[in-house]
């Protein structure tokens, strides 16, 4: 057994929010930088840029994670991660089946970049990507599973577009098993305010929107890794996401 310091919230230039030098290299590279060994990308309602993400990643010897974060009707962030790059592909693509379609306005929000590995332009998203799906917060834990993945609430505790701002607290229904915070200083704070949180287990993740937000190494889980493989690896960590390991 180990200690693997991670970070599950990262977003690509696909974002418009994001920096176009958010690119998949650069952010696996950065990611190595701060001694993160397992990162997830999950752009805003999309999975496009997770094929390429998982080849850079595992040049700089990152354990690569598929995500997406999606918006939903009620406009709660919800990260959605994916033990196979397969099965991200294909949530990706349900999730494209249940989006508002409103035209991207580059000058105002900004480019949303399809790349390839080596980091060139393959396409571009012409939809805005953050804008709320059709998809309400109790559609989205059993579409998620439908796929084998684990979803959990985003930074619930900032105001924008956090379950607790938007719906006052965190419901008992639909029942994630983690949440993820922004900051982890808060977690005391959050889990005497509301006690439905002791019994989740409690992310960190830095919402990377550009380089310098990648933070240091500082969340972490203990997993076994014997016999090593970053396959694994990764399906350790998916079993303490859904609860099946303490």
């Amino acid at each position: 057994m180990n200690r693997y310091y991670y970070d599950f919230h990262i977003h690509s230039c696909l974002s418009p929010c994001g920096d176009n030098d958010m690119t998949p290299n650069n952010i696996a590279g950065v990611c190595a930088l701060a001694g993160l060994q397992i990162a997830a990308l999950t752009d805003h309602n999309s999975v496009k840029n997770c094929p390429a993400f998982y080849q850079a990643a595992k040049k700089q010897g990152i354990i690569p994670i598929a995500g997406m974060e999606l918006t939903t009707a009620e406009d709660i962030h919800v990260v959605c991660l994916f033990e196979e790059l397969a099965d991200a592909m294909a949530f990706g693509d349900a999730v494209d089946e249940r989006r508002i379609r409103i035209s991207n306005r580059v000058d105002i929000f900004g480019d949303q970049i399809i790349m390839n590995a080596e980091d060139e332009p393959i396409g571009i998203e012409e939809d805005l990507l953050p804008n709320a799906t059709m998809l309400s917060l109790d559609d989205v834990p059993p579409l998620v599973e439908q796929y084998r993945g684990v979803c959990f609430p985003a930074h619930i505790d900032r105001d924008a577009n956090g379950i607790i701002a938007i719906l006052g607290t965190v419901p008992e229904h639909p029942a994630f098993a983690c949440a993820e915070l922004r900051d982890y200083i808060n977690k005391e704070e959050y889990q005497a305010k509301y006690p439905i949180l002791q019994n989740k287990r409690l992310l960190c993740g830095s919402d990377a929107h550009y380089l310098w937000d990648i933070r240091d190494a500082e969340a972490y889980f203990d997993l076994e890794d014997e016999p090593y493989s970053g396959d694994f690896v990764r399906h350790q960590l998916f079993l303490h996401l859904k609860g099946e390991k303490a």
